[in-house]
């Protein structure tokens, strides 16, 4: 069975991040594929100073064993300043290619205003560095705040079939790329 991992990159309570996140993982779950989803919001992580080992930091190795056991990520990021958020980039920033080389990713960022690809880019450039593979579709979702419900469900069907369409190419690119049933 896949088994994905799901990095949300905001600590905001109403994260339309999150919520994005969360529908995502339900369209993948559909597809027969067990998805976990790491709360960035409920997780003690430090700031990454380079070090290998933050044993006062029990969530670290708790990330880094969840993203080695998995097949494939899902990272979503709000985008600040054109760029990724620096809550995902810490959290990338303490795991290291042990836990990221080879994964199969998604990536989602989410907008207060127009949508762009600045941070799906810089993510796109992150999960290259370290050796995972990024899957060609990606959602933006520019003017969050009208994107949702207020239940968190998805108000264009254009969008949602777009969720339908990465779910679907983040499983199947998931079992070809890591040979996975």
């Amino acid at each position: 069975m896949v088994k994905i991992v799901g990095i949300g990159g905001s600590l905001r309570t109403e994260s339309y991040t999150q919520v994005a996140l969360n529908i995502t993982a339900q369209r993948v779950e559909a597809l027969g594929a067990e998805v976990k989803i790491l709360d960035l919001r409920q997780m003690q992580l430090p700031f990454c100073n380079g070090e290998e080992e933050y044993p006062n930091y029990p969530d670290v190795q708790r990330m880094r064993d969840a993203v080695s056991q998995a097949d494939g990520l899902i990272l979503a990021t709000p985008e600040y300043h054109g760029g990724v958020s620096g809550v995902l980039k810490n959290a990338l920033d303490l795991m290291s290619f042990d836990q990221l080389s080879g994964k199969v990713t998604g990536l989602i960022s989410i907008l207060g205003g127009q949508p762009n690809s600045n941070a799906l880019n810089d993510l796109r450039i992150i999960m290259r560095w370290v050796h995972g593979w990024v899957i060609p579709e990606q959602i933006a979702i520019g003017q969050a705040w009208k994107a949702f419900s207020p239940e968190g469900k998805l108000l264009d069907e254009k969008l949602s079939q777009r969720f339908d369409q990465f779910a679907q190419s983040l499983v199947e690119n998931t079992r070809k790329l890591r040979s996975v049933n």
